[in-house]
């Protein structure tokens, strides 16, 4: 009979299901009102847009062919030339040519490329707290020590991440990388200021670190008076390394995503690539491409923001109408989570009442490394993109019942 466990390598002993695909198969049997995953709403996908795309693509026989084959590594290079003019566009210093851009197959493979080339076992990995759980999936199968810095309503306190970094240089440890979602964070849907960025960057300077910064929701955010650049925007020696999805913005089933930073970086990242999928599907990026040119985005954009901001709208009233005394939560100004605690409550323990009472949540502890999940035990992420507004009433209702229920009264 054979014994499976002995042949796994470390990492693969260290494989386990994300919180959010486990929490799919229970969405699936019916009747549940999900507020966990972090999918679109797919009535808002271009799928007449990109019915046009493909039609054009397959009626030239020789744009047909390239389609079809293989690609570079690197990705699609009038894609990676659409992307630079983009990034330049918004202020984006360092970034000399397409070879400072590689495209991935989704941003979730930007992730693990980012961890396979920079983290050894014992790095110094700091995040926010809380942070995306897919992004601690992917970095901890390399053994970081994870440090947190905690949020407030405009992001990460580079106050206390300054005082982080002054009691780990003391200690003599070396810290590889800060990962940072500034703009309407997963999960708790925070946007930091300028001012806020600057100082990250300055602290990279001072400490000798590098930032990287995923950026999936930068075109969400709902009222267009509020302005913000990438951290790229601050920095000129190339410490900033920049990843973001169309996931979010065009479909996630194109699986595309790109990263941008110094070329050196890019370079060893490609060769990761290359390991790993060969390349990114052509046919996929050269749709994507056509997209951005035609000037689709633009118009797609405002469709999925007038949308995503209803819900969001939503849900707050929702929460205000039902949730019971010593409860809180954010009120993002884009993207498509709300981050909300609730006093007394433990959520990792609630949850599958809920499920039970047909509401799905995320609990808070899935946004924390191993060493801080006791900071999220009275929080939940919820997600408002993919319910539709009716479900988001009658969710917030049941899982308000679930949580007076919990605390007994």
């Amino acid at each position: 009979m054979i014994a499976p466990e002995k042949f796994f390598s470390g990492i693969g002993k260290r494989l386990k299901a994300s919180e959010v695909r486990e929490l799919l198969k229970w969405v699936k049997r019916g009747g549940i009102i999900s507020f966990g995953g972090g999918m679109p709403d797919p009535k808002t996908f271009p799928v007449e847009e990109m019915k046009e795309i493909f039609s054009d693509i397959f009626s030239d026989r020789k744009l047909g062919e390239e389609a079809l084959q293989y690609g570079t590594t690197e990705g699609y290079n009038p894609l990676r030339e659409t992307i630079l003019k983009m990034l330049r566009k918004s202020g984006f210093k360092i970034l000399e040519d397409i070879e400072n851009i590689v495209i991935t197959t989704g941003s979730q493979q930007a992730l693990d490329l980012i961890a396979k080339v920079f983290i050894d076992p014992g790095d110094v990995v700091i995040v926010e707290a809380p942070t995306y759980l897919a992004a601690l999936n992917a970095f901890s199968y390399f053994q970081p020590n994870f440090e947190v810095v905690p949020l407030d309503k405009d992001g990460m306190r580079v106050d206390l991440l300054e005082e982080k970094l002054e009691s780990l240089r003391k200690e003599e440890k070396r810290v590889k990388f800060i990962y940072t979602v500034p703009t309407a964070q997963n999960p708790a849907g925070t946007t930091m200021p300028n001012d806020r960025r600057k100082k990250l960057v300055d602290l990279a300077y001072e400490y000798d670190t590098i930032i990287v910064e995923d950026n999936p929701y930068g075109y969400l955010i709902f009222d267009d008076r509020i302005k913000f650049d990438y951290l790229g925007a601050f920095d000129d020696e190339g410490r900033v390394i920049y990843m973001s999805s169309f996931s979010k913005i065009l479909s996630p089933g194109f699986r595309q995503g790109f990263i941008a930073g110094h070329r050196e970086f890019i370079r060893k990242l490609i060769l990761a690539k290359q390991a790993a999928d060969l390349c990114t599907p052509s046919l996929t990026q050269m749709a994507a491409n056509e997209f951005l040119k035609r000037g689709y985005l633009e118009r797609h954009v405002e469709k999925i923001k007038k949308v995503y901001k209803e819900k969001k709208e939503a849900m707050i009233k929702a929460l205000e109408t039902y949730m019971p005394e010593g409860s809180d939560w954010t009120n993002p100004v884009g993207g498509m989570f709300i981050w909300v605690t609730v006093e007394g409550v433990d959520t990792t323990d609630m949850a599958r009442r809920a499920l039970e009472r047909g509401v799905a949540y995320v609990h808070g502890r899935a946004f924390y490394p191993e060493n801080a999940k006791e900071l999220g035990k009275n929080a939940m992420r919820l997600n408002f993109s993919y319910p539709t507004i009716e479900q988001i009433e009658e969710g917030i209702k049941r899982l308000s019942e679930v949580v007076k229920e919990f605390r007994g009264h």
